[in-house]
């Protein structure tokens, strides 16, 4: 199989989709990978370590989607990206369609078979989303941490304080991949972390994992109770492959403290309060209600060689399958790839999808 892999067109979107190594073992067996010219620079991968891992570098973008039958990607294809897919062609990558209405029906219109990521399920687990949720969890607490300077507009609280002085309060919303890490992190600069969490078996392993963070079962009054005392509010709530709830609205937001932040991790996914909207790395925050936000929505791209990596060594399995195999074997094989799949033959072929714009769909048919 001829697989493309083109650079990122995203704003500020440093990542690639498969490191040299991973390109290496696709063409040890056998398969020709494409890679366009300074795909990988971003991340630290010169064109020089692809074309020793066997790749051919093309430089025009559009030649990439050209020639290949499988096109790997980090994020969803943008408008100047829409004419160049089509039938019998696949695209493997974030899609994130459930907040993004023109993209579904720009890759329906197009008529390729459209693989999400973050779909793909495993035993109850997004094994391909589970990296890039550590890294933004991660990322959040030092970013909310950055933007807590008075310098910058924020309210001037160290999160982990200093002797003689408490320290700075946390709050996550969601104790998935992106909370648990959040908290982590919260914990390792020695803030007050308070996770809010609906499943009590999860709130218990959290319990157990997280020694000194507080956990609390979420709802409006408890929300309602700690805002005016958070420093740092992070959403990082998840529906797969749905839309984020919209759990803070704006009249929340009014009870928290002028300076304080709120990162929203489910920005990808819609945002989960009333306030978000996209931002970039490049431009990353506004201000609403007094509260400083944080919504863009490619936050491992800011660390792009760490998520670079991470990102090949969980996609590359199903990469390998797919180009040894074609999709329905792949499928067969790896039976969580097929809710990958959102759009196949002009129609939505994933119900939560389908759900968030209101549009039909139907089941895969190979």
């Amino acid at each position: 199989m001829i697989i493309g892999l083109p650079k990122e067109i995203k704003e500020q979107e440093f990542r690639v989709a498969l490191t040299p190594s991973g390109v290496y073992q696709l063409t040890k067996r056998g398969h020709e990978v494409i890679v366009e010219r300074g795909a990988g620079t971003g991340a630290g991968f010169p064109d020089t370590e692809y074309e020793r891992a066997g790749a051919l570098l093309v430089d025009a973008h559009d030649a990439v989607f050209a020639k290949a039958d499988l096109i790997v990607k980090v994020k969803e294809p943008l408008p100047s990206e829409f004419s160049l897919l089509r039938p019998k062609q696949i695209l493997f990558t974030y899609l994130h369609l459930a907040a993004n209405k023109p993209v579904a029906e720009a890759l329906m219109r197009s008529g390729v078979t459209a693989l999400a990521y973050e779909t793909v399920e495993v035993n109850r687990r997004l094994p391909l989303l589970e990296p890039m949720s550590e890294i933004a969890g991660r990322m959040s607490v030092l970013v909310g941490g950055y933007f807590l300077a008075k310098h910058i507009g924020g309210s001037g609280v160290l999160l982990g304080g200093v002797p003689g002085v408490l320290p700075g309060r946390i709050v996550v919303l969601g104790g998935g991949t992106s909370g648990i890490n959040a908290a982590r992190m919260g914990q390792g600069l020695g803030a007050d972390v308070t996770i809010l969490e609906v499943d009590l078996e999860r709130m218990r392993f959290l319990d157990i994992t997280l020694h000194t963070a507080h956990t609390l079962y979420s709802n409006e009054m408890h929300l309602h109770e700690l805002l005016p005392e958070v420093d740092l509010l992070i959403g990082a709530v998840l529906v797969p492959g749905a839309r984020a709830p919209r759990l803070i609205t704006r009249e929340m937001l009014r009870c928290m403290r002028p300076g304080s932040v709120f990162v929203d991790i489910a920005i990808d996914q819609g945002g989960c309060a009333e306030t978000s909207r996209p931002t970039t790395h490049h431009d990353p925050v506004f201000v609403e209600e007094g509260v400083t936000h944080y919504c863009v929505t490619n936050m491992p791209g800011a660390y792009a060689r760490t998520a670079t990596q991470a990102l090949t060594n969980v996609t590359y399995r199903y990469i390998e399958a797919l180009a040894d195999h074609g999709l329905a074997e792949a499928c067969r094989l790896h039976p969580g790839l097929g809710g990958g799949i959102n759009v196949m033959n002009g129609k939505l072929t994933h119900q939560a999808v389908a759900d968030a714009h209101g549009m039909k769909w139907e089941p895969p048919k190979w």
